[in-house]
């Protein structure tokens, strides 16, 4: 059955009317709390970064508490209230919903509560949908910060079924939220698995990777970076953003691209190594990439050039695998300056050699790692399911006034 057949089936003949979400329910602001009001124990809260951190769709308890005092001063949310963090850094976490089943809660400014008569989870979902998230923009305002009135929220239009029926429609609601749910949770436990496996596959890569490249005392010759790759820093060439020229040349720095720009200051294949950044000492990324063909590169990152593709690999691989702390200086602004770069030792065993374990890991690489094979494009392509479903379900379709 087609999810344009199942809603007329689910609906069988009964109206969906477009409003606005100001003719549906009201919406409060919430005032005056910060994480430091926080207590071990007192009156339920919540505060709106908690939301993007601490929540899923749907909740019924807190994990953080407010003195009574400060509470009684504080707007309180109540049972089958959504829950909107209306501000963020990007326009996609702008309007962060949470459907709050619980008893009064406190909530915080940048924060307020929808209270309106529907099925608080069949809104939740809608606010989750691409046809929310295109009218929402139009709204958006702010430069670094962006946020969504309460005004410009109360004119997004939302499908509410059977409006003249509300008994009827809640009955409508509730069949959506039940189908939804269960697909939810069916998604969210086989990503659960995937994630899982992706963690146990990501640890056996590691220790087979440390595996192939430890070597034992005279068995290898060991060689400085500086003696196995040509350092083209010296072709390196910051623009700053206002000054770059769109493109489709990537632009890179530290950490990846970070822009496209419409020239080139290399063509080819190349390492690039993050010179400054935390994250040459938190290691959430790798600190040592690869990149092939036209490209343009920042002081940001150190560019190597090697001969063959099995020796920038290996490297690439080696430097990714070990402690770098000893080449690092600086504590608040870490930084691996070009003369530590290049007194790297490196185990430098034979050109065969390399080429084996590089063939090995690239295999192991493409499985655990990359976007587009294995264990993580499965669990992308799960999520994208699920999001095809959820809007699939609730694209009631418009009247042509309506849509135009």
């Amino acid at each position: 059955m087609s999810g344009a057949d199942f809603m007329e089936r689910l609906l069988n003949g009964v109206a969906v009317k477009w409003m606005p979400l100001g003719e549906v329910g009201n919406f409060i602001r919430g005032n005056g709390m910060q994480k430091k009001d926080f207590v071990q124990d007192g009156f339920p809260a919540i505060h709106y970064g908690q939301l993007y951190t601490r929540y899923g769709l749907v909740a019924d308890k807190t994990f953080t508490y407010v003195p009574e005092a400060l509470a009684g001063r504080l707007k309180k949310a109540r049972k089958n209230d959504l829950l909107l963090a209306t501000t963020s850094e990007n326009d996609e976490d702008v309007v962060k919903p949470l459907a709050w089943l619980g008893g009064d809660v406190a909530i915080s400014g940048d924060m307020m509560l929808f209270r309106h008569d529907q099925n608080v989870q069949y809104l939740a979902y809608f606010f989750q949908t691409s046809e929310f998230q295109e009218q929402k923009r139009k709204y958006i305002t702010g430069a670094k910060v962006r946020r969504l009135s309460s005004g410009d929220l109360a004119k997004i239009l939302t499908p509410i079924p059977c409006p003249d029926n509300p008994q009827k429609s809640l009955e409508i609601q509730a069949e959506i939220v039940r189908i939804l749910s269960t697909f939810t949770e069916l998604t969210t436990e086989l990503t659960t698995e995937l994630t899982t496996e992706l963690t146990t596959r990501k640890k056996q890569y590691n220790h087979y990777r440390d595996q192939l490249l430890s070597f034992e005392e005279g068995e290898v010759e060991w060689k400085t970076l500086g003696d196995l790759a040509d350092n083209l820093d010296f072709m390196r060439k910051p623009i700053t953003s206002g000054l770059r020229d769109p493109g489709d040349i990537p632009y890179y720095g530290a950490s990846g691209i970070v822009d496209y720009v419409k020239d080139y200051i290399f063509d080819g294949d190349f390492l690039l190594v993050s010179e400054d950044g935390a994250n040459l000492l938190a290691r959430n990324t790798p600190i040592a990439f690869s990149i092939s063909g036209k490209s343009w590169v920042n002081n940001h990152a150190h560019v190597l050039k090697f001969e063959t593709y099995a020796e920038r690999k290996y490297v690439e691989y080696y430097l990714n695998s070990i402690d770098l702390t000893p080449y690092i200086s600086g504590a608040a602004q870490p930084k691996l300056n070009k003369r530590n770069l290049e007194d790297i030792r490196i185990p430098n065993p034979s050109p065969g050699e390399k080429k084996r374990i590089v063939d090995m890991l690239d295999k192991f690489d493409a499985l655990t790692n990359s976007i587009s094979e294995g264990l993580p494009r499965e669990i992308e392509l799960r999520q994208k399911q699920y999001a095809y479903y959820r809007d699939l379900l609730l694209g009631f379709p418009k009247p042509e006034e309506v849509a135009a």
